[in-house]
């Protein structure tokens, strides 16, 4: 059985989940890698905005390639979530409730997740064809100058994921 969630994601909405639930997402998400965190990050330490509201968000981590004629968005596979592991425990403090990627994740960021609340889903990696499928909007929202890895708002519609982390702190990695 597969969970229907829909963005926001507020800690009610997450809190009846378990690692190895089968989720589908829908409504808003958006992009970042590691460039962009970077930058998101930097701009906090200047006492700056984020170029989105954090709060009860989901950051899918994907730089999507360009569409080709006729789509929403390229292919859109994850990337390895440990590259913005130096970066997500501020967001989560902030308020950032859901991470989507793929591999393991830094005891800093599980002990973030901890405190704060959140959900850290996988998607499956190779599959970015795919998962561009269930994309019905995108929007560049910042750092354009990043090129495929800009902050992107997505729309979508039934974004397949797995909750590998829950709230509880249940990790799928480790009940192999």
């Amino acid at each position: 059985m597969k969970i229907a969630l829909t963005t926001p994601l507020t800690k009610e909405k997450l809190a009846g989940l378990q690692a190895g639930d089968s989720v589908l997402i829908s409504g808003e998400i958006y992009t970042a890698r590691d460039a962009a965190h970077k930058r998101m990050i930097e701009a906090l330490e200047k006492g700056e905005a984020l170029p989105f509201d954090i709060r009860d968000q989901v950051i899918y981590y994907a730089g999507p390639t360009p569409a080709k004629p006729g789509q929403v968005i390229g292919s859109c596979g994850p990337t390895t979530s440990g590259r913005m592991d130096a970066y997500a425990p501020m967001l989560l403090r902030l308020g950032l409730t859901g991470m989507i990627g793929k591999g393991i994740r830094s005891q800093a960021v599980l002990d973030a997740m901890q405190e704060s609340g959140a959900v850290y889903f996988g998607a499956i990696g190779g599959a970015g064809a795919l998962i561009a499928k269930s994309v019905i909007a995108s929007q560049t929202v910042a750092y354009e100058d990043l090129g495929t890895e800009a902050i992107r708002k997505l729309t979508v519609k039934d974004f397949p994921a797995v909750v590998i982390i829950d709230q509880q702190g249940k990790n799928l990695y480790n009940e192999r």
